[in-house]
């Protein structure tokens, strides 16, 4: 089971949504950025449903080329196409009084999508190369992180088909919107994946929880998730540290506190001689005219910089030179 994460108040109501039509058959459209839970809410309705002791089946519309996935969704017979030498029932027939989530909808064919809308208006299909009519009852799911509406103007999706999956439409909201769920987050990936590797429990310090509260996630959960494996491999402490995070993450921090700030004077100095040199291609002599100093002094100023560098790094500039 996919624990769901719900404590900011947009999660919240994606998960009450989710309760309120889990114990009915109707079907679900889940939209949402990549990574940021659409799957786990599909596991969250079909638990929480009276399908639950049925399977779950789940296509990838998105990873399969369209006449593979049609073969895999409908299931084909013998001799339907080159190398089908028996036939193989598809998802929608193992999804059979369960539920069949169909993960990236908008990478349907329109063909595929014709054959769906039957389904679901008739609750029967034939297998690729047959004639015997199969009668299915699986409830339907479907996660895009797609705009439907944008691609049924487009004729991309049809809009019959588009009406009949959002029954019921409930939209996950980005990590970066759901704040307060991500130290739970966090702490529950650190339990997840110490057990995983097989390393003693370890907890995150608070300076690695705020360089995490700081950072957008544009991967959303998935990438928390990755960040947070990746801290617990290389952690040598009974703590992750902010060592242990990803240079993106350390660096995002950076920036972010710099930009809530008013620089300083010298700071303002530093960027705008960065500037002239880059403008320059590291030209000192040209540098200091244009700044309206001295070759010497511009030479001071920059081993001031290089003094003053995080971490003892040298300056980022040129050596070019008249």
């Amino acid at each position: 089971m996919i624990e769901i994460v719900a404590l900011s108040d947009a999660m919240r109501e994606a998960v009450r949504l989710a309760e309120r039509v889990a114990t009915t058959d109707a079907n679900v459209l889940v939209t949402g950025e990549s990574g940021c839970g659409k799957d786990a809410l599909s596991w969250f309705i079909h638990s929480r449903s009276q399908r639950a002791g049925e399977s779950l089946v789940k296509i990838d519309c998105a990873t399969l080329p369209a006449d593979l996935l049609e073969a895999e969704l409908f299931g084909y017979e013998r001799g339907a196409f080159s190398g089908a030498t028996e036939a193989k029932p598809g998802r929608l027939e193992a999804a059979h009084r369960g539920t069949l989530v169909l993960d990236e909808i908008a990478h349907l064919s329109l063909d595929s999508q014709a054959k769906l809308l039957r389904m679901i208006e008739h609750r029967e299909f034939e297998r690729l190369g047959g004639r015997k009519t199969i009668e299915v009852d699986a409830r339907l799911v479907a996660l895009t992180n797609a705009n439907l509406k944008d691609a049924v103007e487009r004729r991309a999706f049809r809009d019959d088909l588009f009406y009949r999956l959002n029954v019921v439409h409930i939209e996950v909201p980005p990590l970066r919107e759901r704040r307060k769920d991500l130290e739970a987050l966090s702490r529950g990936f650190v339990r997840a994946y110490s057990d995983k590797h097989g390393r003693a429990a370890k907890k995150l310090s608070t300076d690695a929880l705020w360089l995490l509260q700081a950072y957008d996630f544009p991967g959303n959960v998935r990438e928390l998730a990755n960040i947070i494996e990746r801290a617990v491999i290389v952690s040598v402490g009974e703590r992750i540290e902010v060592s242990d995070l990803t240079d993106s993450v350390r660096l995002a921090a950076t920036q972010r506190d710099r930009k809530d700030r008013r620089p300083t004077l010298a700071e303002i100095e530093v960027d705008y001689i960065r500037e002239i040199l880059a403008a320059t291609r590291g030209n000192k002599t040209e540098a200091a005219r244009i700044l309206g100093i001295s070759r010497k002094n511009l030479y001071e100023r920059l081993a001031r910089m290089e003094k003053t560098e995080v971490g003892g790094q040298r300056s980022e500039v040129g050596e070019t030179d008249i």
